[in-house]
């Protein structure tokens, strides 16, 4: 079936390293933030990628042309924002017809949407969406959700939490049929508001719970958790794992590392410490340093003796 990857943003917490490129080809461990997004498909059931995008499109066409995958990617362009439903419904002439999925483009889950997929066709309705249990529903999209029917009763979009039906939230995947399009209104909108609410009370909207993890990459310290989550998950080609870190090709380790990553290239100084932290592609950390739940960009430099707390380090600059 066809995928639509909701990469419509602009990464402004992720800056300055989304100021020259878009959040969705980032590199976590080895491969582009997107790849490990559509990693939740098994291959043998994805036909064809549309990125909804509205920023870094000729970056993004540039990578994907660059790169060998089992599927057609296609890039979709917002000249405008439209809200997660205007994005979809503007691939709408792209799609092939049938089911499609569609994925929040910073998502990392662990997510089966081949079972999920089963459900949905068993089930019946228009929509199911994955369901994540959490402490706080407030700041997402929260489901009342019947374990007997499978079905999501109500929906509402970020109550308070004395108002939460459930913990149970929206997860970031959706699997559509193409009547969904019949509900939409014309123009920018938010499938979640617009849509969800009112086909919930049809008793057209399905919800599937699942558990593992779910990771949205979108602030610097979930965007060391994704990656946290990928060494675990073994989801690279290339380096190796040493102790709870993963460490790239070429890259060289003089210091101690922890719960991180090191890029291809990276070189660790002597006697420095790195913990909780993303270091990108040809960084050089200098000796006897202290970095802590930093994102440090490709071809950094940071000078000896320097000691970085929760920063983010812009790509080819000295901290």
């Amino acid at each position: 079936m066809d995928v639509v990857v909701l990469a419509g943003g602009f990464g402004t917490r992720l800056k300055p390293w989304t100021e020259s490129s878009p959040k969705p080809l980032l590199p976590i461990l080895d491969r582009s933030m997107i790849e490990h997004v559509v990693d939740v498909l098994p291959d043998t059931l994805v036909d064809r990628v549309l990125i909804a995008a509205g920023y870094g499109i000729e970056k993004m066409r540039e990578h994907f042309e660059s790169i060998d995958l089992p599927y057609e990617v296609l890039i979709v362009e917002e000249t405008d924002p439209l809200g997660t439903g205007g994005a979809i419904a503007n691939c709408r002439e792209h799609l092939s017809g049938g089911a499609f999925c569609v994925i929040n483009g910073d998502l990392i889950t662990s997510l089966r949407v081949e079972e999920m997929l089963d459900f949905h066709e068993s089930n019946g309705g228009i929509a199911t969406i994955a369901l994540w249990e959490v402490e706080d529903p407030s700041r997402f999209g929260v489901a009342d959700y019947k374990q007997e029917t499978g079905k999501i009763m109500r929906f509402q979009e970020k109550p308070s939490i004395e108002e939460a039906y459930s913990n149970l939230i929206n997860a970031g995947t959706y699997i559509l049929e193409p009547e969904i399009f019949k509900l939409m209104p014309e123009g920018a909108h938010s499938i979640e508001r617009d849509v969800y609410e009112d086909l919930a009370a049809t008793g057209g909207l399905n919800g599937f719970p699942y558990d593992g993890w779910f990771v949205d990459a979108g602030t610097p310290a979930s965007f060391v958790e994704a990656s946290q989550v990928c060494i675990s998950a073994e989801s690279f080609s290339s380096g190796s794992v040493e102790g709870d870190s993963w460490f790239g090709d070429g890259s060289t380790n003089n210091g101690e590392v922890f719960s991180s990553t090191i890029g291809s290239g990276a070189c660790i100084g002597e006697g420095s410490l790195v913990r909780d932290s993303v270091v990108l592609e040809g960084a050089d950390i200098g000796p006897n340093c202290n970095i802590e739940g930093c994102l440090i960009g490709m071809g950094a430099r940071i000078p000896g003796g320097s000691d970085l707390q929760s920063q983010i380090v812009d790509h080819n600059s000295e901290a």
